[in-house]
Order: C-alpha cells, then structure tokens, then sequence
C-alpha cells in the first residue's frame, strides 16, 4: 500500500493552474520524475514562492559546486531525518545514478551510520548530521569539511541540506504521497 493519507491539497494540474503559472508548471513536468506532484503541488498554492524555490532548486540540483553524488547525499540524509517518503522515493535513484554507493544509501535508510564512506562523503554525513541535529558543527569539523570539500563546496552544502528541509516540511504539510507502483521506504513513519 503507498497511499496511506489523502493528500491535503488537490493535485494541480497545468490545466487548472492560473495562466500565469503555467509556464513555470511547464518548466517543472520538464525536469520532474514527479511531475506537478510532491512539493510542487504543495509549492504551486504561491506562485511567487514556487517561482523563486524552483530556480533555487535549479541550482542545487543541477549546478551547485558539489559532485551530484555528494548533492543527492544531503537530500537523502535530510530525506531519511524527516522520513520523507517523498524525497528518498524520488532521490534514491538519483542518487545510485550518480555513483553514491547503494550500501552507503541502504545503511542510511536504516538509520546507520553508513560504513566504508569516502572521506567527502563522510564530511558531508558528518556536517549535515550535527547542523540537524544540533545546529552547529565543531570547529574541528568546519576545518575538517572545509578541508575535504573547500568552502563554496562547504556553503552549498548546507543550501542543500537547508532546502531540502523545506521541501521535506512541504510534502509533510500537503501529505503528499509516493508515486503509485512505490514501495514506501520508512513505512514506520507512517
């Protein structure tokens, strides 16, 4: 079963969106796996924000300073803190696409530290982790991170990280399900 909630907010579709945010709509069924679902139904109720976050994500998707690997990473480590159905179901493949390793992906999903991680993936788990959970990093660790990813690396990060927080909360907030056919990957959370 994927669909345990209704959603919040009846899906969009191009066709009932206001003509002003059908071009935006359009730019979105593009580059989405998810089509207008997931955050965007929730994110298309305020087109200027929808606007402004979908360039935001344009960015930390597609041209931030990270490796995708390190970049999908973040969003599945904020994915798994949130038991974001949403996210791991549409970024895991990403990710695997882009090299993260599938048991560093698996030991995360089980709320492991994953093993046998690189020392870039180990900074970002490292950082992303203590910012979550504690809202800051040791000194020893920024010079460490900073170290292993250089500072523009270092500073997407946490945009990364941050948005996807964003966007974990808006598919919490619409009760946005998984695709139909999807296993649900935390199906504790529910």
């Amino acid at each position: 079963m994927s669909n345990a909630k209704q959603k919040r907010f009846p899906q969009v579709t191009l066709e009932t969106l206001p003509q002003e945010s059908r071009g935006l709509a359009q730019e979105i069924l593009d580059i989405s796996s998810l089509g207008l679902a997931g955050p965007y139904n929730v994110m298309l109720r305020s087109p200027v924000f929808a606007d402004r976050m979908k360039r935001l994500l344009d960015y930390l998707r597609f041209n931030n300073s990270l490796p995708m690997r390190l970049s999908e990473f973040a969003i599945l480590i904020q994915a798994r803190l949130w038991s974001s159905q949403v996210e791991w179901v549409a970024h895991y493949p990403i990710a695997l696409r882009h090299d993260l390793p599938a048991h560093v992906a698996d030991d995360l999903k089980q709320n492991i530290r994953p093993r046998n991680m690189q020392p870039d993936e180990d900074a970002v788990y490292d950082v992303c982790m203590n910012m979550s959970k504690n809202h800051k990093i040791s000194e020893e660790l920024f010079q460490h991170a900073k170290k292993v990813l250089g500072e523009q690396q270092l500073v997407d990060l946490i945009a990364v990280s941050g948005t996807y927080v964003t966007i974990a909360m808006l598919l919490s907030l619409g009760e946005e399900p998984i695709p139909e056919g999807k296993t649900l990957p935390f199906p504790e959370a529910i």
